[in-house]
């Protein structure tokens, strides 16, 4: 009778794993490390850890039981010190969800976070590749605030010059829109690029001097807009912009970062400068829109300021100009100025041809188009955004083949853009129609930009620094004529297709045999002795003033 019976409490196990008894009366659930460890440990004696009747189902799921399952080892702790965090701010760095979730509350945020992301990655573009430190990124912010103050003077004027030109609304009005287009590089290549040559010192004074002077313009827009004041502000704009344009090309050397080429340098600018113009351009509509094309010239006059302030801010190292030359075409002779390489013709001959091609394709097509849906604005202004379409992904497309590539071998190059560019307008003269237009379009801004950045690393790399601007002045100059001229072709003929088309590609024919023969030495056009002829007019305008005294004495 003092015996305990087998089927109570005894402090033997009991037989079932993980059963034991702890205290007499209990009883109490054992974990594989208690079952495997030495110490023995109690189970705690609080009310929560109950045991029920169905947890003695030995296909009850025991990790959902009470309190005594033991939890798993805590990590181990890694924690550092503040300043070994490093990871934490890319998490922080977005905009937090908000707290009440709405759909305008939602779409706001996350407005906010892309516009953030797109900041942080203009900004690592820019400063990509050690442009932070040589120079390039403000350089580049420079050069991207020139394109956003032509972009807003091209919105503002669209009404009078450029939407005129570009629509054909009227012949007169495009004439003028050439000349205006060619009158700044009338005092480019003569005045202009030899200037900039001597200048000494003060490059960056120079950009902040070529903004500055366009605010003015800018306001004199604004204030007489429908006034003839309007045309020469508007030329003095050009020709401070076509300026800028020619020192930026001289300047890019001296702000390039040892890891990249030059030629990847100017796709960069190039890129970044046509970004800013999209940018900047839709920002002038909307100034535009709202208070009309004054109030869009008083944008760009905001614009011009802060481009005074961006050129000031780049490194004092791009201002030595000491001992630059001018540069000609030809012998130099007994002057200082330093003919252009062989390569640097070549590549202007080129150039000058696929120039033509896209001059011509801008008006061309607005009078063709104009001529076949007469009464039909809409529809005009659909197909011309087709065309102006294709040309820009074209352009976009040639400066990012250019920064690809190192130039060993220009004149092939070059050759290759003019001949894709005489094929695509052979095929638009024998198949005529908006469709080939198009192509014509992509094709020939293709070619364009590819080979203007082959002439800017020609230029570049083959010329002395003693002579770039000038180089650059006569190289854009030349290109502006030949689209000026393109230009003329397209007002001229008659609005059908295939007249235009197999006119343009009979012109580029001739352009391209000049360029094979040129490259080879040889040449279709004659070499004028201009330096000859004007010694022997010298010295038959003193041969009858030195008779006239001998007759006289």
């Amino acid at each position: 009778m003092g015996m305990r019976g087998r089927d109570q409490h005894s402090d033997e196990p009991r037989g079932r794993p993980g059963w034991g008894a702890g205290q007499r009366g209990k009883r109490g659930w054992y974990s594989d490390q208690q079952r495997s460890g030495q110490r023995f440990e109690p189970p705690s004696q609080d009310a929560d850890e109950r045991r029920y009747p169905w947890q003695e189902d030995p296909d009850y799921d025991r990790s959902r039981g009470g309190g005594t399952c033991p939890l798993p080892p805590l990590p181990e702790d890694h924690s550092a010190a503040p300043d070994e965090e490093e990871p934490e701010p890319e998490r922080s760095r977005s905009a937090p969800p908000p707290k009440k979730l709405t759909v305008t509350r939602v779409a706001a945020w996350r407005s906010r976070d892309l516009t953030q992301r797109m900041v942080r990655l203009f900004f690592s573009l820019a400063h990509a590749d050690g442009a932070d430190r040589s120079g390039l990124a403000k350089f580049t912010y420079a050069w991207m605030g020139n394109y956003a103050v032509d972009a807003a003077m091209a919105v503002a004027l669209a009404n009078t010059l450029f939407f005129s030109a570009a629509t054909a609304e009227s012949k007169d009005k495009v004439a003028l829109y050439l000349l205006i287009t060619v009158a700044p590089f009338a005092v480019i290549a003569p005045v202009i690029g030899p200037a900039l040559d001597r200048l000494q010192q003060g490059r960056r004074l120079a950009l902040a001097a070529s903004f500055a002077v366009r605010v003015v313009l800018a306001a004199v827009m604004a204030l007489n807009f429908n006034s003839w004041l309007l045309y020469p502000a508007a030329l003095g704009c050009m020709v401070l912009s076509k300026s800028f344009g020619v020192l930026k090309a001289a300047m890019t050397p001296r702000v390039l970062p040892g890891q990249i080429t030059l030629t990847k340098a100017n796709s960069r600018l190039t890129a970044f400068g046509l970004a800013a113009g999209g940018v900047f351009g839709a920002i002038a509509s909307g100034f535009a829109w709202l208070w009309g094309s004054e109030g869009a010239l008083w944008f760009m006059a905001a614009m011009a300021a802060a481009g005074v302030w961006l050129c000031l801010r780049i490194p004092g190292w791009v201002e030595s100009t000491e001992g630059e030359v001018q540069t000609s075409l030809g012998d130099p002779g007994r002057s200082r100025k330093v003919p252009l390489t062989g390569h640097v013709v070549v590549a202007l001959w080129g150039n000058g041809g696929i120039r033509v091609l896209t001059g011509f394709l801008t008006l061309f097509a607005a009078f063709v188009i104009k001529h076949d849906t007469q009464h039909e604005p809409a529809m005009q202004l659909v197909l011309l955004g087709l065309v102006g379409g294709a040309a820009g992904v074209g352009s976009f497309l040639g400066n990012g083949l250019g920064s690809r590539m190192t130039f060993e071998k220009p004149d092939r190059l070059i050759i290759s853009c003019l001949g894709a560019a005489l094929a695509v307008a052979t095929c638009a003269a024998v198949l005529a129609g908006l469709p080939l237009a198009v192509i014509v379009g992509l094709v020939g801004a293709t070619a364009s930009a590819l080979a203007k950045v082959c002439l800017d690393a020609v230029i570049q790399r083959d010329m002395p620094e003693a002579s770039r601007a000038s180089a650059f002045g006569r190289s854009e100059t030349i290109l502006q004529l030949s689209w000026v001229f393109g230009g003329a072709l397209g007002v001229l003929l008659p609005p059908v297709y295939w007249i235009g088309f197999v006119v343009i590609a009979a012109l580029l024919a001739l352009v391209l045999a000049q360029t094979i023969l040129r490259g080879r030495g040889g040449t279709l056009v004659p070499a004028i002795p201009l330096r000859a002829l004007s010694r022997r007019r010298r010295r038959s305008a003193g041969a009858p003033a030195t008779a006239r005294s001998s007759a006289g004495s």
